[in-house]
């Protein structure tokens, strides 16, 4: 089956030379200067203009309207699906067309290790890290989803790990309908967000939502999971990332910080 690994980027990077992978220039509708062989996400049917909102995903939607492949997946350009991790920031251990054909044998997904946040949980986490009103906006739709939909949200919001950072590994028929479910469902969040309202970072809050639906989608459909390492190319910035944790946890909306660290 023909495999396609989407690779997000904004800018000029170093690129595997792997055939299946594909590296997407999000946003390219309102910038200039594509790097040369780089996909642009603004052609065909495409959201390439609303990138400052929906980050990454404009990739992936340029991928669901334009891209014909059985398997399609979406790495992020400093980070991507691996077999192992490694100390070295290479490209060494990415996964290539016979490990994820494999994967796909045992599981209808691959998504990312969990990300565990031990003393929050994902709804408080996110209240912490962002604006609040953006899970208000999440639960006031989900109030006219099914019951079915409901359950997944309460579960996911009450756990304290979660599949994050919108990469996944799917065949393309599992790929159309968690999109399809996906972009109407944001479209409704975004009807509820007042954008002029949201600052800063915040602008980008489909993106940041979208994390925490694609557990809400797995639950609700009865997906099979496998998960699979994430290397990220560059330092992880952990005592930032650390220190950044512990404001946003004993302060909240009064001094909000970044924990999105590109």
């Amino acid at each position: 089956m023909q495999v396609r690994m989407l690779i997000a980027t904004h800018k000029q990077y170093r690129m595997p030379d792997d055939r299946i992978y594909l590296p997407v220039f999000v946003g390219d509708a309102l910038k200039k200067n594509r790097p040369l062989g780089f996909q642009s996400d603004a052609t065909g049917i495409n959201i390439s203009k609303e990138n400052s909102h929906f980050n990454e995903l404009t990739a992936t939607y340029w991928a669901w309207k334009n891209l014909n492949a059985d398997i399609i997946g979406l790495n992020h350009y400093r980070r991507y699906f691996v077999s192992k991790r490694s100390l070295k920031k290479s490209f060494k251990y990415i996964l290539n067309e016979r490990q994820i054909n494999e994967l796909l044998l045992n599981a209808d997904i691959v998504l990312p290790v969990k990300r565990n946040y031990y003393i929050e949980t994902i709804e408080s986490h996110y209240s912490h890290s962002h604006d609040p009103k953006e899970l208000d906006a999440v639960k006031t739709v989900f109030a006219g989803l099914s019951r079915n939909y409901q359950r997944a949200l309460e579960s996911v919001l009450i756990s304290r790990s979660a599949h994050m950072f919108n990469m996944f590994i799917m065949k393309k028929a599992d790929f159309d309908q968690y999109c399809t479910w996906l972009f109407g469902t944001l479209r409704a969040i975004e009807k509820e967000l007042d954008f002029d309202e949201l600052t800063g970072n915040e602008q980008r809050a489909l993106g940041f939502i979208a994390e925490i639906l694609m557990d809400v989608w797995v639950l609700a459909n009865k997906k099979t999971v496998v998960e699979c390492p994430v290397q990220f190319m560059e330092s992880n910035h952990w005592p930032k990332k650390i220190a950044v944790f512990l404001v946003n946890k004993f302060t909240g909306s009064q001094r909000r910080v970044n924990t999105h660290i590109n």
